[in-house]
Order: structure tokens, then sequence, then C-alpha cells
């Protein structure tokens, strides 16, 4: 096995030289754990394919240089089957002016060279300086794998680092390498993919429109031509480009004259770049990659023979996250009533120290109550990333994706939807973000359209106030809470919404458009997760929440406050009873709109937590704490759980609130669309406003549905 290098590199004073370079691969390579070591980045990486969907830009100085790094997303083959693949094949092709790459490291498996080799020897074709970066080399060797690198080399003419990523080795010579190249030390030639004259010259009428058409070197034209000849895709993508439309005819002329010359010569021209590639490529590993260790199933093999069983696979998933359920709410527990009790004490220092008016009940019953009641669940949020994070990190998230292909086919998806999907429990945003690797149009909008059913962490807080508040204590089997199977059922509900909702819009939506292509998946290895990732990923989801709590809700909070204490209830008012809360702005829009969701169990209060809550879910939280804070502002801070349970109906003195109201609540919760930013994010995705308002109106409807179902059907039935 090749040594690693760990030493570190030098540095030299001198003026910076500002140069772009591209961090490229196949998906799942470490790419993403490679740019954050050499940027000190803290971007999200996991053990399967999908996480990069979009460039990401990071910053590396060194000896004379400061380099823009771009993480792409992975991708297979310069061919661009999807959004994600068209981003990374247009800067490495030169389609956006603003990146002039001066180098591409390509971030290769060491485990798996035969198909990581077939991109590099795509990208040794532009005419860019090249660095591969061999990762997992501690994986290669623990397989058995003896790689001769220095031989490798020579074969491509190009530095290649060996690395593991995980554990920072070869990083600092992998820095070095890019500094030295970039100043010219590398002078050795790039090899690529011989061509017999045969085969070359049925590329000349393709390649004769391309020197018309591109300003780069010969060789990047030739590996065009052969893309060109042997992938309709390839054409498509290149004439549907607004600069290539002039020239869309001719190409597609010399593109058929050429197929048929090749045909005529013997060979099928639609498998003749990938025969051509893989027979270099097939040829270099075997006389470099030497296997010591027989073919055997590996743990991985044997573990994915019950974990991906069809029959077993489902269960075993359901009772993994019925114990992180379970467990989010055990440990949680005592974290969450010490900040809890932090909060109550900070509010009650507060009032001591401030006199009794405006400025006190602004800070006390507005900020701190708001932001308060949502840092009170911070840490079941954590644990939810903390438990998300290990499921990603050792492979079996990927494997989700496998087991839930079956039930994508059903409704007319394909398992690359499931990916997407996974990612909207944390946050619909990046979730629909990562439906660029989906190549069907079709099935790319049916995912949008239902990846704000997957519960993410923004519902977290209403689901366990709710459950908190209302859903009676005990267990099931011994051990496993109703808390638990309730939260449960409601990320089980969200599913099961998605599925019975794909299968329409797969009706709907345009039949002439190509729907899902087959599934097919490489599974990762499983990894142990690194406690060091895991733990990045749970300080970075802190940070993001406690920064929406200072924004977001912080600002929710005081206009809530305002709109609740005034206009302020005259004496006369105050003496026949009156509520201040009831007469202020608040109250007025609560008791307007209460009649709409009446039936729904719900009540102004509720109905005023619903209305801002679109501007983040968790907002409902905050608003409910605010108003009872203000509705109880002679008192000391009011614990929001024990105000629910305590409040009651002013003309029937019984308990205003119930575990039926709290059960419709979250349904509807569940199924409504409550959040603007994944409305903003569907219009950019779709760059339409036709799709979000859709979605915004159907949801709605699902939820105010489902909801008076809930509730009616619960007082028929006696609940």
């Amino acid at each position: 096995m090749a040594q690693l290098e760990t030493n570190p590199i030098s540095t030299i004073s001198q003026e910076k030289v500002i140069k772009d370079i591209a961090l490229v691969g196949n998906p799942n390579t470490g790419k993403t754990s490679i740019f954050n070591l050499l940027t000190g980045m803290r971007q999200k990486v996991g053990n399967y394919a999908g996480v990069t969907v979009e460039r990401k830009t990071g910053v590396l100085e060194g000896p004379g240089y400061k380099l823009n790094i771009f993480d792409l997303p992975g991708l297979y083959s310069l061919i661009p089957k999807s959004i994600d693949d068209k981003i990374a094949a247009e800067i490495m092709c030169g389609a956006d002016p603003s990146i002039d790459l001066k180098l591409i490291v390509v971030v290769l498996d060491a485990g798996n060279l035969s198909r990581n080799f077939y991109l590099l020897s795509q990208i040794l074709d532009l005419g860019i300086p090249v660095i591969a970066a061999m990762n997992m080399m501690d994986v290669a060797d623990q397989n058995g794998l003896q790689i001769d690198v220095e031989a490798l080399k020579k074969e491509f003419g190009i530095p290649i680092i060996p690395i593991v990523a995980n554990k920072k080795r070869g990083i600092d010579f992998l820095k070095k390498a890019i500094f030295k190249t970039l100043s010219g030390g590398n002078k050795a030639t790039i090899k690529k993919i011989p061509i017999s004259e045969e085969i070359d010259s049925s590329l000349k009428p393709i390649e004769k429109i391309l020197n018309g058409e591109v300003d780069r070197n010969p060789d990047f034209h030739k590996a065009q031509a052969l893309r060109f000849l042997s992938s309709d895709l390839a054409v498509q993508s290149w004439t549907n480009e607004p600069n290539n439309q002039s020239n869309k005819e001719n190409l597609e002329n010399a593109v058929k004259e050429a197929r048929h010359s090749i045909t005529e010569k013997g060979f099928h021209w639609s498998m003749l770049e990938t025969k051509l590639r893989y027979k270099w490529i097939d040829g270099i590993v075997k006389q470099h990659v030497l296997s010591t260790k027989p073919k055997d199933y590996s743990q991985s093999d044997k573990l994915d023979k019950v974990l991906t069983n069809r029959f077993a696979g489902p269960p075993i998933f359901l009772i993994i996250f019925a114990l992180i359920f379970q467990t989010i709410f055990t440990w949680a527990e005592v974290p969450m009533d010490a900040i809890d009790a932090g909060i109550v004490w900070i509010g009650n220092q507060i009032t001591a120290i401030l006199p009794a008016g405006v400025l006190q009940s602004m800070i006390v019953d507005g900020a701190i109550a708001g932001v308060g009641a949502i840092l009170v669940f911070l840490p079941q949020i954590l644990f939810l990333f903390f438990f998300l994070s290990i499921l990603e990190d050792t492979g079996y998230m990927a494997r989700v994706a496998f087991m839930l292909d079956r039930v994508m086919r059903v409704i007319g998806l394909s398992g690359r939807s499931v990916i997407p999907l996974l990612s909207s429990f944390a946050c619909a945003i990046p979730g629909i973000m990562a439906t660029r690797t989906i190549h069907s149009w079709r099935d790319r909008m049916v995912t949008i359209m239902i990846a704000p059913f997957m519960s993410c962490s923004a519902r977290l807080p209403v689901y366990v106030l709710m459950i908190g508040a209302f859903i009676p204590q005990g267990t099931v089997f011994g051990f496993i809470s109703y808390a638990a199977i309730t939260l449960l059922a409601m990320y089980t509900l969200g599913i099961v919404a998605a599925v019975v909702v794909a299968f329409i819009f797969q009706n709907f939506i345009r039949k002439s458009m190509p729907t899902s292509s087959s599934f097919v998946m490489e599974l990762p290895p499983y990894r142990r997760p690194s406690l060091r990732w895991t733990t990045l990923q749970m300080y970075e989801r802190a940070k993001i929440f406690v920064q929406d709590a200072g924004k977001i809700i912080l600002a929710m909070s005081i206009v809530l406050w305002f709109l609740a204490s005034y206009p302020k209830a005259d004496e006369i008012d105050a003496a026949n009873g009156v509520n201040q809360i009831e007469q202020s702005y608040v109250g007025q829009i609560g008791k307007f709109i209460e009649p709409a969701i009446k039936p729904l169990g719900f009540d102004w209060k509720i109905g005023i937590g619903l209305l801002t809550s679109f501007a983040a879910r968790e907002v409902m939280v905050s608003t409910l704490a605010t108003i009872y804070n203000v509705e109880g502002s002679d008192e000391s801070s009011v614990n929001l759980k024990t105000a629910l349970q305590n409040d009651t109906d002013p003309e029937t003195g019984e308990p205003l609130y119930s575990s039926l109201m709290a059960i419709s609540l979250m349904v509807f919760f569940v199924l409504a669309c409550q959040c603007m930013a994944t409305v903003a994010i569907v219009k950019r995705e779709t760059n339409s406003w036709r799709w979000p308002l859709i979605m915004i109106g159907y949801m709605t409807g699902l939820a105010y549905f489902a909801s008076l179902v809930v509730y009616q059907g619960g007082l028929i039935l006696g609940f």
C-alpha cells in the first residue's frame, strides 16, 4: 500500500494570486469532507449520494495563492443526466464565464478505482491541469487491495495523492501538490485514452463543428465529439444551450453522419465511449491494483442480508425510529427542564430589577417568553440530529432509499426521490434542492410537491408541546411510551400522505413528460460514524436554530407582544371582567377567524398561532407563550405546558384543550404548508409561482379536512 504523507507544507510570504480550482468526483467518495479540510468550512457530509446538489465555495490560502475552491456536485460522467450533473459538467467544460478553472482535483474512492477512473479519464481530456486525491486508502488496505500509486501516476501523467480524509491523513501533501501544480512544478504529460485512426476519422465531422463553436484545445473537441457520438443526451444537453441554438441542425447532422460512418466500420456507436474508456482503464487496474484477499461476503453484505431484506427491513426501520423517538423524550427531559428553569429565573430577575411598565412587559412577556419557549426544545432537536447523523454516517440511510424504491415504484416514482424526502426530515429546503439529482422532470416536480409532508425539525417543538401537555403517560411492551408512539405516528402520517398525494399527482402532471427511469444505486459500505462530524453537525444545527430564535422568533415575539398588549382595556371593561388579551389587536384578529377553525377544536389563541407559524412553524410555540405571558402578566413567568393544561372555558369552566384537540392540531401541522421559506425555495426551484401556490392550496385544504375528520370523528366516538 502507498505510504500516506503527513508532513506539513511550508509557506512563503508574498502577494497572493487569486485562482479558481474545482473539487469533483463520484458521489460518496468523501469529496465534501476533503473540501471542509481544505477550506476549514463545515459543509454537511454523509455516507450516501446526493449531499452536494449545488456548488459550494471556500477559500484556501497558501504560498503565493488565494484559491477559490468549488465543491461541485458528485457525478459519474460528464454527460449530465440531472440538474446537479449539469452544474458540475458546465463549470468543468468552461460554460460558466464567472469561473476560470486553473486546476481540477478529482477525488477517487481507492476501493472502487475502475468506476472512479472513468470520470477521471474524461476530465483528463479537458486540457486543464489535474490532481487525483485517492481517498479511503485505509478501507482499501483492509479489503486487501495493493495499489501501486507511483505506477498509476505514470499511467495517467498526473500527481496522485493517497489520503484518508476522515483521519486527516495526507491532506497537507494534497495542499502541497495543489500549490506546486499551480506554480508549474508538475511537468508530466497528461495521458489520454488511445483512439484508433478509423474511429478518429469518423469523429472529424463533429470536431469540425466544435472547432468553430468552442475555443478549447483539440483534445477537448475530440473527447466532446466522442461523447456526442455515443450519447443522445450529450447532444441534447449541448443543443439546448441558447448560445448553441444557431448550430443545432449542423451538429445533429454531423452526429448522424459520424454514427453512420462508425456503424459501417463495424462499431456500435451507442456504447463506443464507454467501451474505449473501460478497455483502457481495465488494463491499468489489472496491472497496478492487486487483491490479496479472496472475494467473500463482506460485513456490509452480511448486514444487508438482514437490514435490507424485503420482509425484515421495513419493521427494523420502524423499530429504529421508534427507539430514537423514545430516546429523544427520555434523554432530553433533564436538559429541557434545566433550560426552562433558567429562562424562568432570567424572567423573574428582570421583573425584580425593572419597574413594572411597558419595557418590563416587552422584555419578559414578549422577548424572553417567546424566544425561551422555543429554546426549551433545543435538546430534543439536537438529539434528533445526532441520531440522524449517525444513521447517515454509517450508510444506513442509503439502505433506506434502496428499501423504499419498491414503494416508490408503486406510486410512479423511484428510489431517487427517497434521499430528497429523507433530507426533508431535517428541513424541507435542502430536501427540495436535493431533487436536482432526479433525472425525470415529472418525478422531480412530484417529489418537490410532497417533500413538505416530511416532518421537519421545526414541527418538533409543536409535537413535543402537545404530546407533553395532553398525551397521557404509559408504555407499550413496558418500554416504548405513548409519547414516542404518538410522535412516530405523526412522522408516519406525513409519509403516508406523501405516498397518496404522489400517486394522485403522477396522474395529473403532464403525462407526456418522461417519468421515472431505472434506479441504480451503489450502496456504500457500513462505516463507523465519526463522532467529530456528528458533533459538528449538531453544533451547526444548534447554531441555525438559535440564530432563528434570535431573529425571526424574537421579532415575531415582540410584534405579538405589542398586538396582544394594545389597545389597553379601559377601567370600565376591566371592572366588567373583560380580559385585556381579548380586547387587544391579537384577540380581535383571533376572534374573527375563530368560527372557521372551531370545528377543528381550535380556539382563537391556536388560530393566531396558525397565522404566525407561516413565518416559521416553530413560531406557533412562541406565539402561545407570548399570549399566555401577556394574559398572566401580573404573575411570574408562565410555564407554557402548564398554562395550556390549566386553561379553562370561561363559560363552562371545563378545560379548554383536550387530547383530541392536541391530536387534531398535530395532524394539521403534519399536512399544512406552514413555512414561508419552503414556498420561496419551491418558487426558485420551479421558476414559477404556479407550483408554490398549488402547494399552499392543496396542503392547507388537506390539513383542514383531515383535522376536521379527526376532531369531529373523535367527538362522535366519545373521546
